[in-house]
């Protein structure tokens, strides 16, 4: 255990965090997404496992380090409901409201079709796999930059 680091997150999950770029994507996948299958095409090519959390928590805990990218529009996304890309199911509302806070700007996160969001994980540096058993709990976050004080 240490001082001021949120206990939820494991040795891996913070390897990778601190070996992460600016604009380097991490999905946080919900207990349904592929993520071995996908994680082959990462950067890490592993599984990044937060067992026992759901998807916000996850994110929650990944935003007390993580700052998202204040360059681009698609800083943050959810994967979106089929055929319905403005609805936000629950788990996305509370991953919105979190992200929200951590985000410097307050902006909203980005919808990413389904099959288009797959392809946002391939590319990615490395994929979380949650507990998350709530449909649609896949989210995308871009790293930023920590600038100067």
């Amino acid at each position: 255990m240490l001082k001021l680091i949120d206990n939820r997150l494991t040795a891996e999950v913070l390897y990778t965090l601190q070996k992460m770029g600016h604009g380097d994507i991490l999905i946080i996948a919900d207990a349904n997404f592929p993520s071995t299958t996908i994680s082959k095409s990462t950067v890490s090519q592993s599984v990044l496992n937060m067992e026992n959390l759901n998807a916000p928590e996850a994110i929650e805990a990944i935003l007390s380090l993580l700052p998202l990218d204040t360059f681009v529009d698609d800083f943050a996304g959810r994967m979106e409901v089929d055929g319905e890309p403005d609805f936000l199911p629950p788990v996305q509302e509370d991953v919105a409201k979190i992200v929200r806070a951590n985000d410097d700007e307050s902006r909203d996160m980005i919808s990413i079709e389904r099959q288009a969001f797959y392809e946002f994980a391939r590319k990615s540096y490395a994929i979380v796999q949650t507990s998350e058993t709530r449909l649609f709990g896949c989210f995308m976050l871009r790293k930023g930059v920590i600038f100067p004080s």
